[in-house]
């Protein structure tokens, strides 16, 4: 079936548009007989009040149902609170909410994934500090700290400590941003009695400052207790950021050793 269309209608005063709707038939023209208190048929009535009539005009024509139904969906979401219209429309789900283009959203603008993070640790970073604290962190260089900012509020990540192994399972709260920003309890991360002695070190320098991300932890271990195995090897590298979306037979090893199902968890 393609005898389905598109329609809007347009208030001649002003030429706004004010409503759009999906059909076939004569059902274009079945809302200026409606009595009702929408906000349409109020605005319809206005308009008669003038002496005058809604102008209707079909946008697009010969659809299926389903073409109509998308179509009307995104002038929809184009025009948002200024229809009248009063149902979302079909389709809703796969369009971003209104009120959010200045921020990105995961579905939207990024896919959570499945990572693997490189603790790093130093003497600007310490594991003890990420599992007492319940934050990540990489920087003193524009490479390392452009790794961080890859990181997303959602993502789920395995965190790795260089000679001992998978240490804990991770999720992003929030961005990166540099160390002096950051406040634990309402205090700045800085403030506390950290084991990596040069945590705050080019602290004012946006190039070269550690980038701290919150998470919360799933699961973490002690550096005595991480998780390794030396046959057949897991999968590591001196990145920063990883995706373990191609390493299956690491995420399953992880799963087992922590366990949970990393899947159910993205879901």
């Amino acid at each position: 079936m393609s005898d389905y269309y598109v329609y809007v209608y347009i208030d001649p005063r002003n030429f706004e548009e004010f409503y759009y709707g999906k059909g076939c038939g004569s059902r274009k023209d079945a809302h200026l007989f409606e009595e009702s208190d929408s906000a349409k048929s109020r605005r319809i009535q206005e308009i008669k009040k003038e002496g005058l009539t809604p102008i209707i005009r079909v946008i697009v024509r010969d659809l299926s149902e389903t073409e109509a139904l998308l179509i009307e969906k995104t002038l929809l979401w184009k025009l948002g609170k200024l229809t009248t219209n009063i149902a979302t429309g079909h389709f809703a789900e796969k369009f971003r909410p209104h009120n959010t283009l200045h921020k990105e959203l995961s579905g939207f603008d990024f896919k959570n994934s499945i990572l693997y993070y490189n603790v790093g640790e130093c003497e600007y970073r310490n594991w003890d500090d990420y599992s007492k604290f319940d934050f990540i962190s990489a920087g003193q260089g524009q490479r390392w700290r452009d790794a961080m900012l890859g990181f997303n509020p959602g993502d789920f990540f395995f965190a790795y400590l260089k000679r001992c192994g998978f240490v804990g399972l991770g999720k992003i709260r929030e961005k990166a941003v540099m160390v002096r920003d950051v406040l634990i309890d309402g205090k700045p991360l800085l403030s506390f009695p950290l084991s990596a002695p040069l945590m705050n070190a080019n602290s004012t320098d946006p190039e070269l400052s550690e980038y701290v991300c919150l998470v919360d932890w799933i699961k973490f271990v002690p550096r005595a207790e991480a998780k390794k195995r030396s046959a057949p090897k897991l999968f590591t590298t001196t990145h920063v950021r990883a995706s373990l979306d191609g390493q299956p037979e690491t995420v399953k090893f992880l799963e087992g050793e922590f366990g949970i199902n990393v899947r159910e968890l993205i879901a």
